[in-house]
């Protein structure tokens, strides 16, 4: 029935195209205002008397005041495009702004000074999807806007599950953690604010390191971010596969607006407004708790296989001054808890471990205070102090056929890093740009990991250490404007961390050239280094018993190169094509092993490291986009990549997530409908076709000689099998209705509706004595309904 519905909306949205896209008004039809910010893209400055019009909208205009703000007033409600003009200045376009009846629309628009003389200046308007918010990124960055979150198929308002959806990264069913260019998803930095925080995922690094089930990070308070795919920038640190950059945005300083939803997944409740009627000072907050654990707390009895209950807040108050500059407290948090049932009768026992009962307790925050002050020569001061805290409480019991209980995991862990990172920005000129800054990061640890070897068997300590140590990083970057077409970025990023002197000095370098209005190249090179998990420092070993093993790790280290070529086939449809090759090396492996960290799931390691690996990550990605226009939009993505490694045995061998090849088609259709076309009716479809994860061939001998019948692999030949090739297809359906200040949105969103299968290994199966692989189809949908006022 799910195929049959998917395959139906998007025959009729392919039907739909070429249908108008009314933005006509009639009379009393819902309104709503249109507000900004105009800064200049090199210094940060607010630029004043920038010319603002409505393209679509004759006679429809303002200009920015002072503050390089803007108000568009009574736009009726449908998408519109927004563009910026100014006298020496490349035009920007905001295409396709959606505009509701309940909360005001605010815009974030930065243009760029043309390099050349007036009378040599060739207007190239640049629609805001076309680059980057960074200014020094010149290749394998791309910008996610808060309203793609929000309506893109398959992203659950998730902003981890969305770029799935961007060329180079592979989606997963049960977790939606993001592997890059086949790259471990624990090796990509998430940062908020300019902060680096731990991984913000509900139920982080359970099924995965670096997944997790759902993001924390709710679209409702989410500004636009950067995400980024190798040889990024050199401001970026401590980071080797990838940079997700994301910001929260400002709340409304002009009046209050609140949002209430209630779904499967969660009950969300939202607010943003002014703290002050006489200043520029806004809140903005939002506040969600699981559906399941709020019936948990309602009917405590109620048989749901589980407990799984989670909740999060993100806030961010801004406050404008008018000499002091502009001040900012942001945080985000997050609680999870999980118990699981088992079955207590032997005879209903079928695998390995339906004996076992676990329970686990997380714990994320992150916050902070910023400070941005400006120059009046064209310079910008920014300084954040911030806090960063994560933690887990977690034990695994086995239950015994006569019900004896025998501890067989106990982990407890908390991290809290104190950051101060400040940066200096300045325009020199419309040629050269500088932005130099450090980041001192406090690291306090303390943790403890205990195992069982096999299920009778005592706890072993696997991990230990209490302590703090420092990770110092400082880098520079320079844009030189050549000229209107050619420009240079050039850097260096250096980091230490004290706890064994480890150190680097990074060079990154980018070059973009755009020959045509239509046609750009892109170069950019970047030497990236990234520490390990504060809990693999201390390590016992295995094997010897020593304690600390790993405490003299040095940095992952990467070398990154990067070609971009864009064309653009229309002024809606850009053609991109991205070769890229990843030589990492230093990578921690096991001595004599197959073991290296590149292929990392598990939360804990086990015995000693060394330096002495190496991977290599070679492949191009393709990307042919439709910008949205005229309630139609498309994006189709291929990925083609060969990722291999070198473990401690010197053996080249695929790494576990050497998918191959991935394939992503979304396509979308808005309808304005009703009397007076006010309300909106969208479908979203997205399909996936990608190669399976890579295994070791099972060693069904040893596996069988085990205590516990737990599954052991052939690591001679480590990942030398694949799963099976996977077809994932998603979709959503939603209906906005507007009506005056007040909206209501229904929503249907599905993941997974094909029942592909997820593979993770093999068991044991007690009823039929053989190894069986361990794979299930997790669907999940979500419900929705949404009130705006």
């Amino acid at each position: 029935m799910y195929r049959t519905i998917l395959f139906l909306l998007l025959f009729i949205s392919l039907l739909s195209q070429g249908k108008a896209y009314s933005q006509k008004t009639t009379g009393n039809q819902p309104s709503q205002t249109i507000r900004g910010t105009v800064i200049d893209k090199a210094s940060g400055h607010p630029m004043p008397d920038v010319t603002i019009m409505l393209s679509d909208m004759s006679g429809t205009g303002t200009t920015t005041d002072e503050r390089g703000q803007f108000v568009l007033p009574e736009i009726p409600v449908g998408r519109h495009n927004v563009q910026a003009s100014f006298l020496g200045y490349e035009p920007g376009i905001f295409s396709e702004i959606l505009v509701t009846s309940a909360k005001e629309v605010y815009l974030d628009i930065s243009l760029k000074e043309n390099v050349n003389e007036l009378s040599e200046v060739v207007v190239r308007p640049q629609i805001n999807k076309e680059q980057p918010l960074n200014k020094m990124a010149a290749t394998g960055a791309r910008m996610l806007s808060v309203e793609e979150a929000s309506r893109y198929a398959g992203g659950l308002d998730d902003p981890a599950r969305l770029v799935s959806s961007f060329a180079g990264v592979a989606a997963n069913l049960s977790s939606n953690g993001i592997s890059i260019h086949g790259n471990a998803p624990h090796l990509l930095q998430w940062k908020m604010e300019d902060v680096e925080i731990p991984n913000p995922n509900h139920f982080a690094d359970i099924s995965i390191l670096g997944g997790g089930i759902l993001s924390s990070l709710s679209s409702q308070v989410l500004g636009n971010s950067d995400f980024f795919t190798g040889a990024f920038p050199s401001e970026y640190g401590n980071a080797v596969s990838g940079v997700f950059d994301m910001k929260l945005r400002n709340g409304n300083n002009r009046k209050m607006e609140n949002t209430f939803q209630v779904g499967i997944l969660g009950i969300d409740v939202a607010s943003e407004g002014p703290l002050s009627k006489n200043h520029q000072a806004s809140y903005i907050f939002n506040y969600r708790y699981s559906t399941t654990g709020l019936l948990n707390s309602i009917y405590p009895g109620l048989d749901m296989g589980g407990t799984l209950n989670y909740q999060d807040l993100n806030f961010k108050f801004n406050i404008p001054t008018r000499k002091a500059g502009t001040f900012a407290v942001w945080g985000t948090s997050l609680i999870d808890k999980y118990e699981n049932d088992f079955e207590d009768d032997p005879l209903e026992w079928e695998h390995t471990r339906d004996n076992f009962q676990s329970t686990a307790k997380q714990y994320m925050a992150a916050g902070g205070i910023s400070h941005r002050y400006f120059f009046p020569n064209n310079a910008m001061l920014k300084t954040t102090l911030a806090a960063t805290y994560s933690g887990m409480n977690a034990t695994e019991d086995a239950h015994a056929a006569d019900h004896t209980v025998t501890p067989f995991t106990y982990q407890k862990n908390n991290t809290t890093n104190l950051i101060l990172t400040s940066s200096y920005n300045r325009k020199f000129s419309a040629r050269h740009t500088n932005q130099t800054g450090f980041t001192y990061t406090r690291l306090f640890y303390n943790m403890r990991l205990n195992l069982a070897p096999f299920e009778t068997a005592p706890l072993n300590t696997l991990s230990k250490g209490k302590g703090q140590t420092d990770l110092i990083s400082a880098y520079t970057s320079s844009s030189f404007g050549i000229t209107d077409r050619l420009s240079v970025n050039a850097g260096l990023n250096s980091q230490v961390l004290t706890l064994n002197n480890s150190w680097t000095l990074e060079p990154r370098l980018g070059i973009k050239w755009a020959p045509t209005t239509k046609s750009s190249f892109a170069l950019a090179y970047g030497l990236h280094s990234r520490m390990e998990k504060m809990d693999v420092y201390f390590v016992n070993s295995k094997s010897t018993g020593k304690e600390s093993v790993n405490k003299d790790l040095d940095f992952t280290k990467a070398h990154h190169l990067m070609l971009t070529f864009g064309y653009k086939l229309s002024d809606n449809l850009l053609l991109k094509v991205e070769p890229y090759a990843q030589f990492l090396y230093d990578v921690p492996v096991i001595a004599d092993s197959s073991y290296s960290v590149l292929n990392r799931r598990e939360f804990y390691v086990e015995e000693a490291l060394v330096n002495k690996g190496k991977g290599r990550n070679i492949g191009v990605d393709i990307t042919l986009e439709q910008y949205l226009s005229r309630g139609f939009y498309y994006l189709v993505t291929a990925s083609v990549f060969d990722s291999k490694y070198k473990g401690g045995d010197g053996v080249w061998h695929n790494t576990r997530f050497n998918r191959r090849f991935i394939l992503n088609t979304l396509i979308g259709k808005e309808w304005m409908v009703g009397s007076k076309r006010q309300n909106i009716l969208s479908a979203n479809a997205k399909f996936t076709l990608q190669g399976g994860e890579r295994y070791s061939p099972l060693d069904h001998a040893a596996s069988l000689a085990h205590p516990d019948k737990e599954a052991q692999y052939d690591e001679t030949r480590a990942y030398s099998e694949q799963y099976p090739v996977m077809f994932i297809a998603n979709f959503t359906v939603s209906y906005k209705i507007n009506r005056k200040k007040v909206a209501h949105e229904f929503a249907i969103k599905a993941l997974n509706v094909t029942g592909t299968e997820e593979y993770y290994g093999y068991h044991y199966n007690l009823k039929s004595g053989v190894m069986e692989r361990n794979g299930n189809s997790i669907p999940i949908s979500n419900i929705s309904y949404k009130l705006e006022f």
